[in-house]
């Protein structure tokens, strides 16, 4: 059976002129990753088997983060800003290419999932020359609205050029739309910029395919799938659209949120099963989380690979290159940064972990430090399996703590200590007796003065007669 192959061109020239940013539009982020991120992740979905990712003459930054995403992405340089279509045949040598199916993608629609990308392929492979992606808003004022004559689509028309009658549809153009490989071309370069903007619009293909007697379809879906961002409010409201997404599948898996309104996901956050989270944690870019771990409240992990069983915070920070072992336990105010916890090793408050390694059992005691930085490069601290490092402690790296060793509290550590043996780095206590009743040293309350009689005199209050 011939698999079809699919052409995805996805329009990424836009600014971030209403963004009031000079960022370009599509490398803002949601959910740990950028808009165009999320619509090149719908595209591999929908199974795609090449794509062109258009940019604008000054979009190296775009350009660039298509490539990190897609290395074989073919990038389209639009030159001059003249309209959808004109964006589309900017493309015109990937289209010439030949394939099934061609699918053009707005690169600021974030929440467009590959499951309805797959569905406008399904119209194309079931006879459709062209599938437009429709949507219900609750107020259609300003959108384009999809004329259809029974099943037939037939024109898309512009809110200001509708009749009375149009306007009362409800169903509106959502802006992506799936052509037939082998007429694409065609159909694309019949559109004329005959418009007060002398530009070329993608939606006279509608029109166009019903003169040529092809057949064009529409197809629903949620307003969300298809809302483009073009303001941080937008942008603010993707957010939250996408975070409930993830909140639910990860709800759906067995994920126990206590407040699932309060906790913030990555794209990528991957969990397994029997995960609790309590209130108000964020999850940054590559967190991995294994069975029955626990991530209690005010927490922030990112980069950091959470084993099975294990306990983080409250008010713990994981840093990229965490790796905590099953059962271990990272507590209140614990930083750890590209360092690996063995496994039931412990470190339960006020420490910094950084660049080095616990083994399994070990306990890192309150207050202490891997003193790994030397003000140019950063070194390792490692900590043997069993030992025991008393709270107040800072570790100076390079070093090496063997197992079942113990550094005395609030020591500082510059060298390595052997396996089994006890470390002190901190000065002798000296006692001296009686100190507080030396002369000197004692605090005497001297008494207040009594006023003499003639000052008492004068102070007595006088009577009247």
């Amino acid at each position: 059976m011939h698999q079809r192959t699919c052409l995805a061109i996805v329009l990424a020239a836009g600014e971030g002129t209403r963004m009031r940013s000079s960022r370009p539009k599509v490398l803002h982020a949601i959910a740990g990753r950028t808009l165009l991120a999320h619509v090149l992740a719908a595209v591999k979905g929908a199974g795609t088997t090449a794509t062109a990712v258009v940019v604008g003459p000054h979009g190296d930054a775009v350009a660039a983060e298509a490539e990190r995403i897609f290395p074989a992405a073919e990038i389209v340089v639009q030159a001059e800003r003249r309209g959808t279509a004109h964006a589309v045949l900017a493309a015109r040598a990937a289209l010439a290419k030949g394939a099934d199916d061609v699918l053009v993608i707005f690169g600021d629609t974030p929440l467009i999932g590959a499951e309805t990308l797959k569905r406008l392929r399904g119209a194309l492979a079931g006879g459709a020359s062209v599938a437009v992606l429709g949507f219900r808003p609750e107020n259609p004022t300003g959108y384009g609205r999809l004329i259809t004559i029974g099943h037939r689509l037939v024109a898309i028309r512009e809110d200001k050029d509708a009749s009375e009658a149009e306007r009362k549809i409800a169903l509106c153009n959502g802006g992506l739309m799936a052509l037939s490989g082998e007429v694409a071309l065609d159909i694309l370069d019949r559109i004329e910029d005959h418009n007060a903007k002398h530009e070329f619009y993608l939606t006279d293909a509608v029109a166009i395919a019903d003169g040529m007697a092809l057949e064009a379809v529409a197809l629903e879906t949620g307003e969300d799938e298809v809302s483009g961002i073009n303001t941080k409010a937008q942008l603010a409201e993707a957010e939250d659209a996408m975070q409930w997404r993830l909140r639910d599948a990860a709800m759906d898996a067995g994920v126990t949120m206590v407040a699932p309104e309060t906790v913030y996901l990555c794209a990528d956050t991957t969990f397994g099963r029997d995960v609790t989270i309590e209130p108000n944690v964020v999850f940054g870019p590559g967190v991995t989380i294994e069975d029955d771990a626990v991530i209690h409240a005010f927490s922030h992990l990112e980069g950091a690979h959470v084993g099975k069983g294990a306990s983080v915070g409250p008010f713990a920070r994981l840093r990229p290159g965490s790796r905590l072992g099953a059962k271990s336990r990272i507590g209140n105010f614990v930083e750890v940064k590209a360092a690996e916890i063995g496994e039931g090793a412990k470190a339960n408050h006020l420490s910094y972990i950084g660049d080095g390694s616990v083994g399994a059992g070990a306990n890192i005691g309150a207050g202490t430090i891997f003193c790994n930085y030397d003000g140019r490069e950063k070194h390792r601290t490692d900590v043997g399996k069993g030992a025991f490092i008393g709270s107040n402690s800072a570790l100076v790296a390079p070093v090496k703590v063997g197992d079942d060793a113990y550094v005395g509290s609030g020591s500082v550590i510059t060298d390595d200590v052997p396996a089994g043996a006890l470390a002190l780095g901190r000065g002798r206590q000296v006692v001296i007796p009686d100190w507080g009743k030396r002369a000197g040293n004692k605090v005497v309350k001297k008494a207040a003065p009594k006023p003499t009689a003639k000052k008492a005199a004068k102070k007595k209050p006088k009577t009247r007669r």
